[in-house]
């Protein structure tokens, strides 16, 4: 599926001038409310588009939309106080972040009440990064979903965190590289 397969109208709607849209199937665990946890997100930018900087000599050189992006990701606590990230990583045309999400019993900044607070936060990063871009006439967009993955337990957060930590130095075998596909 591509991004213009996201919203395909029905053919039976045409009679009705009133769009139906085709149910997408989410790809979040049905056994989790992501209203509390650690969780890996990975956010790719549309067509995997290198938006957000570059990676020379093994060093991530963020561009004016990926510093913003960067930022974003540390501010995000002063805009969702049951938000954490304590750790991410900008790359040319992704970021992966671990975001903390704490109940309402453990904290005290109200909860959204309609949607996952996972997905409130991602929305809100997403919007607030392209929102910028647009101000600033910067070219940009992200792809219209998001992976996210669980944290379960110390093990899973470890290996998450060393790949955090490591991608920029892995980018030479990052899937999200397109130019590893590319031929000379």
């Amino acid at each position: 599926m591509n991004d213009t397969d996201d919203c395909k109208l029905r053919i039976d709607s045409l009679s009705t001038n009133k769009p139906t849209f085709i149910q997408r199937k989410s790809p979040r665990a049905t056994f989790h409310d992501y209203n509390d946890g650690n969780y890996f997100v990975t956010i790719c930018t549309k067509g995997h588009k290198h938006y957000l900087g570059k990676i020379k000599n093994g060093e991530m050189k963020l561009s004016h939309i990926g510093t913003f992006a960067a930022n974003a990701l540390k501010e995000l606590p002063l805009h969702y106080k049951y938000a954490q990230v304590p750790l991410f990583v900008v790359m040319p045309n992704h970021i992966h972040a671990i975001i903390s999400i704490e109940s309402p019993t453990k904290n005290s900044g109200s909860m959204p009440s309609q949607r996952a607070a996972l997905s409130v936060v991602v929305g809100g990063f997403k919007q607030s990064v392209t929102l910028f871009a647009k101000r600033h006439e910067i070219e940009f967009g992200w792809q219209s979903r998001y992976h996210d993955h669980i944290i379960r337990g110390i093990h899973d957060g470890n290996n998450i965190s060393e790949y955090i930590q490591n991608n920029v130095a892995r980018w030479d075998r990052d899937c999200y590289n397109d130019t590893l596909n590319r031929q000379p």
